[in-house]
């Protein structure tokens, strides 16, 4: 049941001037019982006035009265003033001075590493427009060379629960349209929960012992021509070429 504009003078001005039970006024009011007998005995709410729900249409005389004659009758609000307000404003959500200078980083942040969302998502979590997201995007922001990217969770710009929703609404809507992800990509549309639990992938060695004697002897033709090829022998660097004339005898 929707709770009465100021729930605590509305019980104290019920206590004043009817005499309906302390149960069916805490009820409505949801209050304690104790609290609005208290009230009653003057320990509880002291100087506050009494707030009018008749005056103040929240409640009819015919509603106190059935009240009044029936102790079980629960009394029932006849308007809820709380809930009327301005309508639902769509469009980007409202963003606080001191934090919107902050936002060009967010966007920076979003776009390099979840490019899987979309503009309009973006510009519901952080509260910006299509035309700043576009311009960061093609990097015709101008002030583009002094951006670094900043999570927007940590700018509190966003909440976590916010941000993996939209991460989650834009993988189903790739995944639909049959686009092929790499596991980086579906590394980067799961939950930040769920990246967590995740095992780290194997990764291929850039260099395997043995792989260059296995393509010599067995599997590269190369190296058959190359066993086949005798080396020089050490001790024929040394020796000189022959001399076909006889020596001569020095006679001195």
């Amino acid at each position: 049941m929707a709770k009465p504009l100021m729930a605590k003078a509305t019980a104290v001005w019920l206590v004043d001037n009817t005499t309906i039970s302390f149960k069916q006024i805490a009820d409505f009011c949801e209050l304690h019982e104790l609290e609005v007998q208290g009230i009653a005995d003057g320990d509880v709410a002291a100087g506050v006035k009494g707030f009018d729900p008749i005056a103040n249409n929240q409640l009819t005389q015919e509603e106190i009265d059935a009240a009044e004659k029936d102790p079980l009758h629960k009394l029932q609000l006849k308007f809820y003033a709380a809930a009327v307000g301005e309508k639902k404003r769509r469009g980007p959500r409202y963003t606080p001075l001191s934090k919107r200078q902050d936002r060009p980083a967010a966007i920076l942040w979003l776009v390099k590493f979840h490019p899987e969302l979309s503009d309009g998502q973006i510009g519901k979590l952080v509260g910006t427009t299509k035309p700043t997201i576009q311009a960061i995007r093609d990097r015709t922001h101008w002030n583009i060379n002094n951006i670094q990217p900043v999570d927007p969770v940590a700018l509190g710009l966003t909440k976590q629960t916010e941000l993996d929703a939209a991460v989650q609404k834009a993988a189903k809507k790739k995944e639909a349209e049959g686009a092929v992800m790499s596991d980086d990509e579906r590394r980067k549309l799961v939950s930040t929960e769920q990246s967590l639990e995740m095992e780290p992938e194997p990764r291929i060695p850039t260099a395997i012992s043995g792989l260059e004697t296995f393509s010599l002897t067995e599997g590269d033709p190369r190296g058959e021509e190359e066993e086949e090829e005798e080396l020089p022998d050490a001790d024929s660097f040394f020796n000189l070429p022959s001399d076909d004339q006889p020596d001569v005898e020095d006679d001195r």
